[in-house]
């Protein structure tokens, strides 16, 4: 970790001019704050709320506004680059434009869908929102542009994916793949897309007899192989020969009826293709079920895979999402409690080890960052929804800044009193922890920080604070010193307040300032909320 520089040249693109007012609130901020995490206010909540038009006023209004096709343009900008933390209030907004009076954001709308819609639980779920948008004005949904666009939707797949995909996630949303082919009038693409459709609409005995005798294409054969492995696993009793079946055709969980999730055979076949992600999820599971058994050559085939640096790089995973699956195996239950077990010692170290390993797959932002952290009795809970402590949180996230960007100054603050903190690349999460927790607890003051950095001239592009439920902000507005540092600064610094604890938080400027964000609890999509501001994203 290098210091903060004091020199605001390498960060002009942050210079506030004379009569210039970057943070301005425009109903193009609300909406992209919408298409990254679905509120158009200043607010990032862990929960997640359901969408309508009410939360969606700034996409009415660019729209009324004769700027329907900047806001396709935004939501597949964001959805391609900016990561946005949720895929529904995209999908939201994509199926509104795709019913617009103005012809070119609905044709727009159309040709994004295949960028936006990733995944057939995306596809159901946008045909859903325009369903319930047309109910409202009585009117059908199923129009020759749609049709297209959803045809086009199955033929730009790979074969091999789109079988893996059909399979895996049928229905959704109260839409089914036989549903969207039917009504879209598709026409395959090619003979493997053709041979998908048919099993779809007509089963796997139709297919069967279609094929039997027939000089099919290599891509045909293997989508014929791979759809009679998902029929046999349907259709077996047999936990040897339903783990065969996944070993050689890599079939994943989502595919097996829930007779088989409960043979130890079954879940050590899974294992050996299961994604990271999923592993990481189901290890208090497996646990529970002794499929992972102390001492066994099992668990040390996962703690290989866990501590794996290819593995982690492959699956793309943020530090804190290792960190979550660690503290949520630690805790020996699953969140309803119904499920329990000893936590496996070697487990937990091989989690700890993946971990550090993770920081590698953090890209950095490149800006100048200051994390603060309120050590009042913010520390001494659990991050809201999670199995994390306030105190293990805030220390992950700032060592996680402080090995990752190299102008990063962490502080540690607590009424009335301010201190830098040192994080050297040795250091372990406990060790930054017991660092940061330097002077006598008290009340919170978000506002310290600031003035701390204004008072040493310290250039800051972004603030940000890890604190409690509290909106106490002490005798100074944190809003307030942060224009005035701007002022003295010549910068457009930015301020993220994370309430770990919070169902509510009013320390930002919700209305007029688009440089300002509160944090309502934390997870993997917060990490991703201030990326996006660190970047200009939203």
């Amino acid at each position: 970790m290098e210091p903060l520089g004091q020199d605001a040249n390498d960060h002009g693109q942050n210079s506030v001019g004379d009569g210039v007012h970057p943070w301005e609130v425009t109903d193009m901020t609300r909406l992209r704050r919408f298409i990254c995490y679905g509120s158009e206010m200043a607010i990032y909540d862990t929960k997640e709320h359901r969408l309508g038009m009410e939360s969606a006023l700034a996409l009415l209004s660019l729209l009324q506004e004769g700027r329907g096709c900047e806001v396709v343009e935004e939501v597949k900008r964001l959805a391609l680059e900016g990561r946005p933390v949720r895929t529904n209030p995209s999908l939201f907004a994509l199926a509104v434009c795709s019913q617009h009076l103005d012809l070119n954001t609905r044709r727009g709308a159309f040709r994004a869908l295949s960028d936006v819609c990733r995944a057939p639980e995306h596809l159901f779920t946008f045909i859903q929102y325009k369903k319930e948008a047309k109910e409202r004005m009585r009117c059908g949904i199923w129009g020759r542009a749609l049709r297209k666009a959803v045809s086009d939707w199955y033929n730009k797949q790979d074969a091999m994916g789109l079988a893996l995909a059909v399979t895996k996630c049928k229905t959704r949303e109260g839409w089914s793949h036989q549903d969207l082919l039917r009504l879209s009038h598709a026409k395959p693409a090619n003979e493997a897309i053709v041979l998908i459709s048919k099993y779809i609409m007509k089963g796997w005995k139709e297919v069967q007899g279609a094929y039997a005798d027939k000089e099919n294409s290599e891509e045909v054969i293997k989508v014929l192989s791979y759809l009679e492995a998902v029929e046999k696993v349907k259709h077996s009793a047999d936990e040897m020969e339903v783990s065969h079946l996944i070993e050689e055709h890599s079939l994943e969980r989502e595919q097996l009826l829930t007779d088989h999730l409960k043979s130890k055979a079954v879940w050590k076949a899974l294992l050996k293709e299961m994604p990271m992600e999923s592993m990481l999820r189901t290890l208090g599971k497996m646990t529970a079920d002794q499929v992972l058994e102390p001492g066994s050559s099992d668990v040390a085939e996962v703690c290989e895979r866990i501590q794996s640096e290819a593995a982690l790089k492959k699956a793309k995973l943020h530090p804190f999402s290792v960190l979550t699956a660690s503290e949520n195996y630690k805790r020996g239950q699953g969140n309803r409690g119904k499920v329990k077990w000893e936590p496996d010692v070697d487990i937990i170290k091989a989690l700890d080890s993946a971990f550090y390993k993770c920081f590698t797959n953090v890209e950095p932002a490149g800006k100048r960052f200051m994390v603060a952290v309120d050590i009042s009795t913010s520390l001494s809970s659990v991050v809201k929804g999670t199995a994390v402590s306030t105190a293990v949180a805030a220390a992950a996230m700032a060592m996680i800044f402080a090995r990752t960007e190299a102008e990063t100054q962490v502080m540690a603050y607590s009424e009335g009193a301010i201190v830098p903190c040192t994080i050297t690349e040795g250091m372990s999460l406990r060790q930054v922890a017991t660092e940061l927790v330097k002077i006598p607890s008290g009340y919170t003051d978000c506002a310290l920080p600031i003035l701390w950095a204004s008072e040493k001239t310290i250039t800051v592009d972004m603030f940000i604070i890890f604190t409690n439920t509290a909106c106490w902000h002490g005798e100074a507005n944190p809003a307030e010193c942060l224009r005035m540092y701007r002022h003295k600064m010549g910068i457009f610094s930015k301020l993220m307040v994370c309430g770990l604890t919070s169902n509510g938080l009013s320390i930002a400027d919700p209305a007029e300032d688009r440089g300002m964000l509160d944090l309502c609890g934390f997870d993997l999509g917060a990490i991703e909320v201030i990326r996006n501001l660190a970047l200009d994203l939203i």
